[in-house]
């Protein structure tokens, strides 16, 4: 965000006093050399990225993705070869047609694009410090999984927390059947954690609690009514 600011503090500044572009071939050869880099380092982001999240779409990956260190590279180096190539743009436009305020337009731009990445990355990153919940995914395997075993009559509540990008949390109410005993409910409570960790390997801690007696004729009181 400190980038774009000076960088369009820099373009505003170039528009109300422009300087000719001098030595044009060396910001030709600069840009050149940092793009290069710059599309090195994105195509190993991209590949991590797809290899976290498959099947999925760029859009998607990023916002399903819950490693810092994978979107937050992603992210900087597209924006940094969307930045070089205005930032090219705007020289060329400068150097052929002998108007500086084309370069400090680019920056400008370049301004823009910094801040709206750093604003999408803070957003990003501050849900997973709030505790994110998993992905619709996720939940949808963790439901199917449930829904599946005939010991369970009712699912009440899931609720969910990312604790680390490959680390959840699952808190789960069931209503088990009432002919089950407390050792029957607890084997049941042992096989459905396996049963959900295999299913989704990033899930690492599962809770449950049943409904309580009390609370389940209240709910079939209302259901009746």
């Amino acid at each position: 965000a400190l980038g774009g600011a000076a960088s369009i503090y820099e373009g505003a500044q170039r528009l109300l006093d422009p300087e000719p572009i001098r030595d044009p071939w060396i910001n030709y050869l600069v840009l050149g050399v940092s793009f290069a880099i710059e599309a090195t380092s994105l195509r190993v982001a991209w590949r991590e990225l797809r290899r976290s999240q498959p099947g999925r779409t760029m859009l998607a990956a990023l916002r399903g993705s819950k490693d810092p260190s994978v979107f937050s590279i992603f992210c900087e180096d597209s924006a940094a070869l969307v930045g070089l190539s205005v930032a090219a743009v705007g020289l060329a436009l400068a150097h052929v047609l002998q108007e500086p305020r084309f370069d400090a337009i680019a920056s400008l731009a370049i301004g823009g694009i910094l801040i709206l990445t750093a604003v999408f990355l803070a957003r990003e990153t501050l849900s997973l410090m709030t505790g994110e919940s998993a992905s619709v995914e996720v939940l949808a395997s963790v439901r199917a999984v449930l829904e599946g075993d005939r010991r369970i009559q009712r699912i009440e509540e899931i609720l969910s927390m990312h604790l680390g990008p490959s680390d959840i949390l699952l808190g789960i109410s069931l209503d088990f059947d009432d002919e089950m005993t407390s050792e029957e409910i607890e084997a049941t409570v042992h096989d459905l954690g396996k049963k959900l960790r295999s299913a989704q390997p990033s899930i690492t801690r599962v809770f449950v609690r049943p409904v309580q007696p009390a609370k389940k004729k209240v709910l079939a009181g209302s259901a009746t009514n």
